[in-house]
């Protein structure tokens, strides 16, 4: 979340939602929210219901989720799908950028 923070306003230039699905409660999620200052809009999925629709991977011995990353444009479709296999493995901010630049250029 860190990374797209850094670049925030660059997605908001390329008429970007950026939504961050977690696997807390609604309470462990807004409390998250609230102390790093974060805008971005929060899901939270403790049922992991958007977790199953998407074949995010669950791994214990990682402590559990592993990092999915998606674009979806806005006719619902979906364009891009990273899962990643540790927290460390998920795309450059500049790679997402490039693409959504792709993205937006061909709905023009």
């Amino acid at each position: 979340m860190a990374q797209l923070r850094h670049d925030q306003y660059q997605f908001i230039s390329k008429k970007t939602e950026i939504i961050i699905i977690g696997p807390e409660n609604a309470s462990a999620f807004t409390k998250y929210w609230q102390e790093n200052h974060l805008s971005f809009i929060g899901l939270p999925d403790p049922t992991h219901s958007v977790l199953k629709l998407y074949g995010q991977e669950v791994n214990l011995f990682k402590l559990g989720r592993m990092p999915a990353q998606m674009v979806v444009d806005k006719q619902g479709t979906l364009r891009f799908i990273h899962y990643g296999h540790s927290m460390s493995d998920i795309p450059q901010n500049a790679e997402l950028l490039a693409l959504l630049e792709k993205i937006n250029s061909e709905t023009e």
